[in-house]
């Protein structure tokens, strides 16, 4: 069976970005890339806050150009489904979705978290259109309008908060009439008076026309009565799930599923397997801090195999 010194599990910006550190190493690492090559950022629009693209880049372009750099210093790829691995001894063994199995010395989990959505019919279709799973990437385009976030914990009222930076008003829809968040965030954005709480509430139909997001229906959870809301924007802030249902509890993870890594560093608690991007992180949860962290995986990989 074939062995690599580095295999990537997962694309998106960590992926990529640890291979094109680990293949200027000379380390021919292969890139597993998953059902979303690319990551989330292929569903994604404008990308504003990238450095080096002072007007902007679209999110499958970017990924495409992070994508045909590594390719450049010798990167392959395998373009199927990573269905288990098994950590207990190295090298370890890879098996995929397409019948594949390979050996690793050492193994970099990029595989990213995926925002939670309400399962509507045409939301999928309009992220980019005035759908969103996050505000700190696309806030900036709902400047002086009308926003809806939905959630109760403190990813919306965080995401709430932010956005009241640019929107002229921001309503939280919560299916309950009492908030899961923490109390310092509840007061930050009962405190905010451009939020305003839409309670006993679910968002139950999107309503789009050419341009995007025109409106939103929503059902009261008590009475059953719908009523149709004007909206720019629908913010997801139910939170996000990682994937790492492919590791079977080999790799140590917090209560929420992510990766813990130790400190400052990409390791986990298997010795030559390395963590980076969302999958590891729940806080920044941006391209810009992901490719970052796939820098330092694929560093920390060549050092390991080093030593």
């Amino acid at each position: 069976m074939n062995t690599r010194k580095v295999v990537i599990i997962g694309s998106g910006p960590a992926g990529y970005t640890a291979a094109l550190y680990a293949s200027r190493a000379n380390l021919n690492p292969l890139v597993i890339e998953g059902h979303e090559p690319g990551g989330q950022l292929t569903t994604t629009t404008d990308v504003d806050n990238f450095p080096g693209f002072p007007e902007g880049i679209m999110g499958p372009e970017l990924m495409a150009n992070m994508k045909k750099q590594t390719l450049r210093f010798g990167t392959e790829y395998l373009q199927t489904h990573v269905t288990a691995v098994d950590l207990s001894k190295r090298p370890f063994k890879i098996t995929c979705e397409n019948g594949d199995e390979m050996m690793a010395e050492s193994v970099i989990i990029s595989t990213g978290a995926s925002a939670k959505y309400l399962g509507l019919p045409n939301e999928k279709e309009l992220i980019g259109k005035g759908v969103s799973a996050c505000a700190t990437c696309d806030g900036f385009f709902y400047r002086d309008q009308i926003v809806h976030i939905v959630g109760g914990g403190d990813t919306a009222m965080e995401e709430a908060t932010f956005l009241t930076k640019f929107a002229k008003k921001v309503y939280v829809v919560h299916r309950r009439d009492s908030l899961r968040a923490s109390k310092p965030m509840q007061e930050r954005a009962f405190n905010n008076e451009k939020i305003e709480f839409v309670w006993n509430s679910a968002v139950s139909e999107i309503i789009a026309d050419a341009t995007g997001v025109t409106s939103i229906k929503v059902t009261n959870t008590e009475t059953g009565e719908v009523t149709e809301r004007p909206t720019n924007g629908l913010f997801m802030g139910i939170g996000h799930t990682p994937n790492t249902g492919f590791l079977n509890g080999q790799i140590d993870t917090d209560e929420h599923g992510f990766i813990i890594t130790k400190g400052e560093h990409p390791d986990t608690n298997v010795p030559g397997v390395f963590a980076c991007g969302d999958v590891q992180d729940s806080y920044y949860r941006q391209a810009i801090s992901a490719a970052g962290s796939g820098c330092q995986a694929a560093i920390r990989a060549e050092r390991f195999l080093e030593e």
